[in-house]
C-alpha cells in the first residue's frame, strides 16, 4: 500500500518550514489507496501563529470532512495535547517524526508521535526537486539553537544546533543547478552558527565560499535570515568578490536599545547593527538590509522605542518583519512586567510605518537602474535585493531589465 494523497499542505512561519513542507510533498507523494490528507506545518513564534494555525485546521475540516488531517511544526512539537485535543484533528507529528517517509506511508497508529527534539543530533539534509515554478529552491544546512534569547521558544520545537555536512549541501545544490534552478536559498533555523558541531567547525562563510567555487553554474545564492554577530570573515569576502551571492541580508536585529538587548539575552549592540551595516555597504555598494524587529519588549519605554525607531533610518533598513511582543510560556521574558497592549499594538504600527516608508524610497531610488529579476511567475519575479519586479518573460529565467516605474509597491520593468 502507497502512502496517503495530500490534498495540500497549510504552511505558517519561516522559511525552513516552507522547505520542510516539499519534503512533506514528497515523502507523501505515491499514495494510492484514496485518503485524502491535509498537513498543517505550524509555527510558534507568536500567539497569533498558534491562533491562526488552529483556525485553519478548523476551516479545513469544515471544507475536507473526511480528510486526514495530521499536524506538526514547531507549536506541535512545544504542545502537542493542545493540539490533539482538538476533535479536527486525527494525528500529530513532531518536528523530527514530520521529516520520516514511513510518517506518511504507514503512519503510526498512536494519536500523538512526538520524539524528544533536544535529543537530536543530526539533521539529513532531504535533496528537494518539487518546488512551485521551478525556479528558486530553499537547500536546509542546519537545525535547531543553542541560543536562548529570553522571548523565544523556537529552540524547544527545533532542538539544538546541527549542520548538515558541506559536501552533502554542495552535492545536493549542483544536483538543483543541473535541474535548472536558477536561485537556491539557504535556509535554517540559526544559518549564521553553521558548522559549530560538525568536525574542524567550519562556518558559513566556508560553506557559502565552497558553493560558489564548486558549482558554478549556480546563477544566484541567497541566504536567510542572519545574526548579526555571526557574520564571519569569508562570509564578507564572499560578499565582496561573488556577485552571485544575493546582495539582500535580512539580519536578526530586534531592537534599537542596548537595555532591551541585553534584556533579550541578545549578543549584539546597537552599535554592532551600525557597524555591520556599514561594513556591508563598504564591501557591497548596492546591498539591501532587512530586520526583525520586537516591538513593546517589556519594560520598553518610550525612549527605548525611538532608538529602535531611529536605527532603522541609521542602519539603512528596508525589508522589515515587525512582530508586536507576544508572551511565550515557559520564557524568561513571558514573566518581566508588561508594556500595555494598546500600546505594543502602537509600537508595531510604526514600526511598520518607518519600514514602509523606508522600502517606498528604496523602490523609488530603482526607477531608471538595470536589475537581474528571476522569473517566478510568468510576468512576475524578484531582483537581486528580493525586491518583486513585475516584466514579460517566462518562469524559470534570469532577465536583465530597467526599472520604469513603481505601482502598488512592485517594480514595473522592460526586458533588456
Amino acid at each position: 500500500m502507497g502512502g496517503r494523497p495530500v490534498t495540500r499542505i497549510l504552511t505558517f512561519g519561516c522559511r525552513l518550514n516552507a522547505y520542510e513542507s516539499e519534503v512533506m510533498r514528497e515523502h507523501a507523494k505515491a499514495a494510492e489507496d484514496g485518503v485524502e490528507t491535509i498537513i498543517v506545518n505550524t509555527c510558534a513564534v507568536t500567539a497569533e501563529a498558534e491562533r491562526q494555525a488552529r483556525q485553519a485546521i478548523r476551516k479545513a475540516r469544515r471544507a475536507h470532512p473526511e480528510a486526514r488531517i495530521v499536524v506538526t511544526g514547531c507549536a506541535a512539537q512545544i504542545r502537542p495535547e493542545t493540539f490533539a485535543a482538538m476533535p479536527e484533528v486525527d494525528q500529530v507529528l513532531g518536528n523530527a517524526d514530520k521529516m520520516a517517509a514511513d510518517a506518511f506511508i504507514a503512519p503510526a497508529p498512536e494519536r500523538i508521535v512526538v520524539s524528544d527534539i533536544m535529543q537530536v543530533r543530526e539533521t539529513a539534509g532531504h535533496l528537494v526537486s518539487g518546488f512551485e515554478a521551478r525556479a528558486r529552491a530553499f537547500v536546509e544546512v542546519q537545525q535547531g539553537c543553542d541560543h536562548r534569547c529570553t522571548f523565544c521558544v523556537i529552540p524547544f520545537g527545533r532542538g539544538p544546533n546541527r549542520s548538515v555536512p558541506m559536501g552533502r549541501v554542495v552535492e545536493q545544490i549542483r544536483d538543483l543547478a543541473a535541474q535548472g534552478f536558477a536561485e537556491v536559498v539557504l535556509t535554517g533555523v540559526d544559518i549564521a552558527s553553521y558548522g559549530g558541531d560538525l568536525p574542524g567547525r567550519p562556518r558559513l562563510g566556508q560553506l557559502v565560499r565552497k558553493i560558489l567555487a564548486l558549482v558554478p553554474d549556480l546563477p544566484r545564492l541567497r541566504l536567510s535570515s542572519l545574526d548579526p554577530v555571526e557574520l564571519d570573515a569569508d562570509l564578507l569576502a564572499a560578499v565582496a568578490e561573488d556577485d552571485r551571492l544575493m546582495p539582500h541580508f535580512h539580519l536578526s536585529v530586534q531592537a534599537g536599545d542596548d537595555l532591551i538587548l541585553k534584556r533579550m539575552k541578545r549578543r549584539h549592540s546597537r552599535a554592532d547593527v551600525l557597524r555591520l551595516a556599514q561594513r556591508l555597504r563598504d564591501l557591497r555598494g548596492d546591498v539591501a538590509l532587512g530586520a526583525d524587529f520586537i516591538a513593546g519588549f517589556p519594560t520598553e519605554d518610550d525612549a527605548m522605542f525611538r532608538r529602535t525607531l531611529d536605527l532603522v533610518d541609521e542602519a539603512g533598513l528596508t525589508h522589515l518583519h515587525v512582530f508586536p511582543f507576544s508572551p511565550r510560556p515557559g520564557t524568561p521574558a513571558a514573566r518581566l512586567k508588561r508594556v500595555p497592549g494598546d500600546v505594543v499594538k502602537e509600537r508595531a504600527a510604526a514600526l511598520r510605518a518607518r519600514g514602509e516608508t523606508a522600502m517606498a524610497a528604496f523602490l523609488a531610488a530603482r526607477i531608471g537602474r538595470p536589475a537581474r529579476v528571476l522569473l517566478e511567475d510568468d510576468g512576475r519575479g524578484f531582483c537581486e535585493h528580493y525586491l518583486p519586479v513585475r516584466v514579460a518573460g517566462e518562469a524559470g529565467r534570469v532577465v536583465t531589465v530597467r526599472i520604469k516605474a513603481v505601482e502598488g509597491g512592485v517594480l514595473v520593468a522592460d526586458a533588456i
